[in-house]
This record gives C-alpha cells, sequence and structure tokens, in this order.
C-alpha cells in the first residue's frame, strides 16, 4: 500500500524526512514525497492558477513542485501516481497547527484537498522546532492503526505533537478545536530605501483553552488528535436567516 507524503515547510524541511523515514518503516507501506520547493507556511487552500507547475525528482527520489502544499497534492492524485494511496499525510509542521490557525494551515491544508479527492487524511505537526522525532513515532503508530483499522474516507485527523523527548509524552487524548482572540495588529515599518512594509502580527492570545480543547492537550503533555470536518455551513443559523428574509 502507499501513502502521499506532503507538507507545508518545503521539500528540504527536517519534518518531512523523518515523517517518510518512520512511515516507511510500517509494514507493507510505500512512500511518495512531494512536496513544495519553498516554504508555503501559510497557503492555506490556495491552488496556483496563473502559471505552470513544474516538478523536479531529487536524488533521494521526493518529488518538489513550484506550488502550494494544495497544488502538490492535486497534482500527484491526479496525475503523479501510478496507483491509488490508500492515505495522505502531511507534515511535520514546525509549529503547532490548532484552534482557529488550522484556517491558514498549509499543512492542514494538504491533507485537506487529498480529503477532497476521496482519501483519508492525516496532518502532523510539532509545538515547537526539536523533538521532530517525538512527532514521527506517533504519527507512525497512528497512521498503521488507521491503515489496519480504517475511518470513514473524507476523514481529516489533525495531530499536534508535544515537542517533547518521547518518553516525556503522557498519551493521546481526542480534542475539540481551541479558539484564539482576533490577531495582533499589523506592524508598520520603513524599508532600507524608504518604502513603507508591512508586516503581520503574531497569533492573537488563547481564547478557549479549556479542558478537551487541543491547545489544552499540548500545555498538559498530550499528543492531541482533532477531527475535522470540511463542511463551514452554520446550520444552527440557517432558519435565522430564513426569517430574516422575510423581514427585506
Amino acid at each position: 500500500m502507499m501513502i502521499l507524503v506532503s507538507n507545508d515547510d518545503g521539500v528540504l524541511a527536517p519534518g518531512l524526512s523523518i515523517l517518510e523515514q518512520y512511515l516507511s518503516q510500517i509494514p507493507q507501506v510505500k512512500t511518495l514525497v512531494v512536496a513544495p520547493e519553498r516554504n508555503h507556511s501559510g497557503a492555506s487552500n490556495s491552488l496556483t492558477l496563473e502559471q505552470p507547475l513544474r516538478k523536479n525528482i531529487m536524488s533521494n527520489g521526493y518529488i518538489s513542485v513550484n506550488g502550494t502544499p494544495t497544488d502538490c497534492v492535486h497534482l500527484a492524485l491526479n496525475k503523479l501516481c501510478k496507483s491509488t494511496p490508500e492515505l495522505v499525510v502531511s507534515g511535520i509542521n514546525e509549529g503547532a497547527n490548532m484552534g482557529d490557525d488550522v484556517l491558514y494551515s498549509g499543512t492542514v491544508a494538504a491533507a485537506m484537498e487529498g480529503r477532497f479527492l476521496g482519501l483519508p487524511a492525516v496532518a502532523v505537526s510539532l509545538a515547537g522546532d526539536k523533538h521532530y522525532e517525538s512527532a514521527a513515532r506517533y504519527a507512525a503508530q497512528i497512521v498503521e492503526k488507521l491503515l489496519s483499522s480504517p475511518l470513514p474516507h473524507h476523514q481529516v485527523i489533525n495531530i499536534n505533537v508535544p515537542d517533547l523527548p518521547f518518553e516525556q509524552i503522557k498519551g493521546i487524548k481526542v480534542t475539540r478545536l481551541g479558539k484564539r482572540h482576533q490577531a495582533e495588529m499589523v506592524e508598520q515599518s520603513v524599508d532600507p530605501r524608504g518604502r513603507e512594509i508591512f508586516w503581520v502580527g503574531p497569533p492573537g492570545k488563547l481564547d478557549d483553552a479549556s479542558e478537551g480543547t487541543d491547545f489544552n492537550a499540548i500545555e498538559q503533555g498530550y499528543v492531541s488528535m482533532t477531527p475535522i470536518k470540511v463542511d463551514l455551513t452554520a446550520t444552527a443559523q440557517l432558519p435565522i436567516l430564513e426569517q430574516w428574509l422575510t423581514l427585506l
């Protein structure tokens, strides 16, 4: 069976290679790595539509693409894979993808594209930049379980791992997404040539990091495992909107 592996930190990112290394050790599994040629953090679900995509086969067999994480998975599943993979795994991202942040995450977006194209998918992020092996070991354990006991197709699992040695992680918790306050203000500055520039500020402070959220699980030293759905419809608001229309 085959697993398609991608990320948003780029084809040379350390999290990608260690993830692929651990996944390839699962019995009967072969991996195909298709990842962006450069960092595309924050790319969300964007597709490249105004220029052609190009692939480059690297010396280690990985395929780099001059596009976004979504481009990589889309191209791989539609053209590059000789047979349909069993699963799409995206990561390991440098830094957590929890709460509202998943809407911006290229790591989660790569997994989402796998889901859009009919496959179960997993996004894996490390809440830091040191203990990639801990995240890879947990990712491999979860993926091996998914392959032997599959969840329904169109399922996306968002995994975040504390930046701790493997032995210090307390286990896995199934969680919901937490929430942040409004993002910080945009930073205004001037470049060396005197031109006005702007930097997007840091994420907002935590609003909901209560028991049961991904933020809380990571804070307590647990791996967070959150099922994500794609339907953004505010179902409870439909009757309210219908009533509002009658007043127009």
